[in-house]
């Protein structure tokens, strides 16, 4: 029998974009995560359902045309504390291997403590999130950070936060007073998409959830977005394009103690526009004048 092709590149691309698209906020469900010393406040998070996770794989991909198999193990004998008391319990590992055919192979951990309730069911459900992240799915939620709300007696949430525009999927209807959706151009839409490569992924992705109110660049929600993050982007090109005067000659070996700080490899490793600064500002400030 035959062995499958593998999805084209142009293919890829569009089901790696459909993977990373946003479930809908009616899978969004938020988990207190921490409590303040009165009980009164606490901070959440947001999460989504293992099932919504499959129903995305089934929809892409049909039932056949993926796969997963977990591996389970357990450490028995770990002190924990609860409520000021030490426990001597154990830690359920369960490692999730998540096959999307002709795609690829991804892998997750998850780990819950052995005397918690549904303890490997939690365990697995981690681990499977976790390979799915792999491919974009569900990767979102990771950037939405802690926000904090008031919770009730029971110490639940009286109100759950709004999710950040760029967490909802292009179908979702904005309420009144956000950011409206209209045109956009598919010329900015091409020139955004080409800093990918000259930006690094990081950089970029943070520009586009920052100044494009969205995590993919066909999905900015109208042309002055758009041209925000154009903006954005061409000013973090100058960045590197500093990054790399000053680097040239002697800055070379600044440039390296720097990445070496950082503990990066190269500067398209940076993780954030906050190091790009970081690294222009430093270098400024270690060569001579004339050098700059």
């Amino acid at each position: 029998m035959p062995t499958p092709r593998k999805f084209s590149a142009e293919e890829q691309r569009k089901l790696f974009a459909l993977l990373e698209t946003p479930f809908s906020p009616s899978e969004v469900k938020w988990r207190v995560v921490r409590k303040g010393q009165r009980g009164r406040r606490g901070k959440v998070l947001p999460y989504v359902d293992p099932r919504a996770y499959t129903d995305r794989l089934n929809q892409l991909f049909t039932p056949a045309g993926w796969s997963r198999t977990y591996n389970l193990a357990a450490v028995p004998n770990v002190v924990r504390r609860i409520d000021g008391r030490e426990v001597v319990t154990g830690k359920v590992l369960v490692n999730c291997i998540l096959t999307i055919h002709r795609l690829g192979v991804h892998t997750g951990n998850g780990e819950e403590w052995a005397d918690s309730s549904m303890a490997v069911t939690s365990a697995e459900a981690q681990a499977f999130k976790r390979a799915s992240s792999c491919f974009g799915l569900g990767r979102y939620l990771y950037r939405i950070s802690e926000r904090w709300v008031d919770l009730d007696r029971r110490g639940m949430p009286k109100r759950f936060p709004a999710l950040p525009l760029w967490a909802l999927p292009p179908d979702v209807i904005i309420e009144h007073g956000a950011e409206p959706r209209g045109p956009i151009d598919p010329k900015l839409t091409g020139k955004i998409e080409a800093f990918r490569k000259l930006l690094g992924s990081a950089v970029y992705t943070e520009i586009l959830s920052r100044a494009g109110f969205s995590h993919d660049a066909r999905l900015i929600p109208n042309a002055n977005r758009q041209k925000d993050a154009l903006k954005w982007m061409e000013a973090a090109a100058r960045g590197y394009d500093r990054v790399r005067h000053l680097a040239s000659g002697r800055g070379a070996e600044q440039l390296d103690a720097v990445l070496q700080h950082l503990k990066l490899n190269a500067v398209h490793d940076l993780p954030s526009l906050d190091a790009l600064r970081f690294v222009v500002d430093t270098l400024e400030s270690l060569l001579p004048q004339n050098a700059a």
